[in-house]
């Protein structure tokens, strides 16, 4: 009785190191894929569309990976003033990790991602899952790149900052010195256009007054008011917001909604910058595109 008692005592020693055993594992595999979790941050372009449909061509996107448990995988698509929970599996190939993510599929824009991580780039293809689509497929190639919120960045001051999706056609009559030729008539387009005033004032850190303002063009005043949501991570729905910020380096996309991360400055500025926008005008010029 006495041995049987002693092999059962063995039996379950055994049996629990291995489950500990077994345990450990799992968790030692989980850990290993720590490394891909946060922002994954690029350009989103399209390849495969409608030449006819009107369609941004490139926008900034941020794939999040938030969770691995086994071959599952749990993210966030973040692109366009849109954010989308995404699911899916990995598997590795080689010394590639290909994943497989879907958007729930229950709004129009929603589609599937499937992507490779090897040597810490994620490269891949996004294929909506409406055909009827303007663009039904885009390809992203991404780098890890951690948000953290600084008051202190700045739009560069060595870019053009025009508005492009404010056209106007200006008629241009030219009239000849000889009276008896017809006067020529063309077609000219114009677009709003900011200083860079936008890249010295920063309304982020700085308390803004009235004649900071009072002279400002409506364009200049937008984006120094979008450059404070800019920099929280906020994602514009706006294409013609979007243009100003999804080339800029530090601008992340990481929500649709930054309302409870400003600080009372920016919450004063922003109050402040709106009003001014109101009565506010823009001078229309052309510009080469």
């Amino acid at each position: 009785m006495k041995k049987a008692l002693a092999l059962v005592l063995v039996i379950l020693v055994i049996s629990c190191k291995k489950e500990k055993s077994e345990i450990a594992t799992l968790n030692t595999n989980e850990d290993l894929n720590t490394e891909l979790y946060g922002n994954w941050v690029g350009d989103f372009v399209a390849k495969v569309y409608d030449t006819t449909s009107n369609f941004v061509y490139v926008n900034k996107i941020n794939i999040v990976i938030k969770k691995i448990e086994g071959n599952k995988v749990f993210g966030q698509s973040i692109v366009a003033g849109n954010s989308r929970p995404i699911a899916g599996e990995f598997k590795q190939v080689a010394d590639s990790l290909i994943f497989t993510m879907k958007e729930p599929g229950d709004k129009k824009d929603d589609g599937k991602f499937e992507f490779s991580i090897k040597n810490n780039v994620l490269n891949g293809t996004w294929f909506s899952n409406n055909k009827k689509q303007a663009v039904t497929q885009r390809t992203f190639k991404l780098k890890k790149q951690s948000f953290e919120y600084n008051p202190n960045l700045m739009l560069p001051e060595d870019e053009a900052y025009i508005d492009y999706y404010s056209e106007k056609i200006d008629t241009i009559v030219e009239t000849q010195t000889d009276s008896t030729t017809v006067p020529e008539t063309y077609y000219q387009e114009t677009y709003r256009s900011a200083g860079d005033v936008i890249t010295k004032i920063n309304s982020s850190t700085k308390k803004l007054t009235e004649n900071d303002l009072k002279n400002l063009k409506k364009l200049e005043l937008e984006i120094l008011r979008n450059t404070i949501y800019a920099r929280h991570g906020y994602t514009f729905k706006k294409k013609s917001y979007r243009q100003f910020f999804d080339s800029v380096e530090w601008y992340i996309p990481v929500s649709e909604n930054v309302d409870a991360k400003l600080t009372a400055l920016e919450k004063a500025n922003i109050k402040l910058l709106e009003r001014f926008e109101q009565y506010a005008e823009d001078n229309y010029d052309s510009f080469g595109r």
